[in-house]
């Protein structure tokens, strides 16, 4: 893996959709962006005041445009921030984690609502009516209900961001995260590609979780996320 692989990570979504994911992008050469039925993610070629222009004309009504960036975003007048937060970014291969009780079933269309419903339950990040398009996503179903999931989404080259890792509160502390981690990243691995992710510096628990896994945090990146104003 060169450092010129590596530095994709640098600028993840911009990195996507210029790559992997160019197929999927909205914009021109100044601004990117994902389907908004997707995800809000969006990123910009510099921090100029055209790019910033670039980036506006892709949004309308209250539409956000999420960016994942090295450093703090200067947020020029004309745009109102909703989220600026840090977050680290975790690269390493989770170390399997078998279920005894349950079993990992392959997520669909048909499983959307199910899907969002926990997503809005626990709030793992952004999750849309065509998320599930972006990779595999993987669950967990207890008396029919969908309590546990993991996917993908990004894919910045050879790499493959796992996402929307998330458990019912009523059935945390059976090992659901862990065991979906793992199955989500032996899919990414099988197809020679390296997985990663991102979470909250201030999620300290999920943190502790994905090292005691085998991760490593790569680099701190900013999420800043905001709309146009007025």
């Amino acid at each position: 893996m060169s450092d010129s692989d590596v530095a994709l990570l640098d600028r993840p979504i911009w990195s996507a959709l210029t790559t992997c994911q160019k197929h999927l992008a909205e914009g021109g050469p100044r601004a990117l962006r994902y389907p908004v039925d997707m995800t809000p993610f969006a990123d910009m070629v510099d921090m100029s005041v055209a790019s910033f222009a670039a980036l506006g004309d892709l949004l309308s009504g209250s539409q956000v445009a999420a960016l994942f960036t090295p450093e703090p975003v200067d947020v020029p007048a004309g745009f109102k921030v909703v989220l600026a937060e840090s977050g680290e970014q975790m690269i390493g291969s989770p170390a399997d984690s078998p279920l005894r009780d349950a079993e990992i079933v392959t997520l669909e269309a048909a499983d959307v609502p199910a899907m969002i419903a926990l997503t809005t339950l626990t709030k793992p990040g952004p999750f849309a009516v065509r998320t599930h398009e972006l990779g595999t996503f993987l669950g967990i179903r207890s008396g029919g209900e969908l309590v546990a999931m993991a996917g993908e989404r990004m894919k910045p080259g050879n790499f493959t961001e796992m996402t929307a890792v998330c458990v019912h509160p009523e059935h945390r502390g059976r090992g659901y995260a862990q065991a979906l981690l793992a199955a989500i990243a032996r899919q990414i691995e099988a197809r020679g590609e390296i997985p990663f992710l991102h979470v909250f510096s201030s999620n300290a628990s999920a943190i502790a979780l994905y090292q005691r896994q085998g991760m490593r945090i790569r680099r701190r990146l900013h999420v800043t996320a905001f709309m146009k104003q007025g």
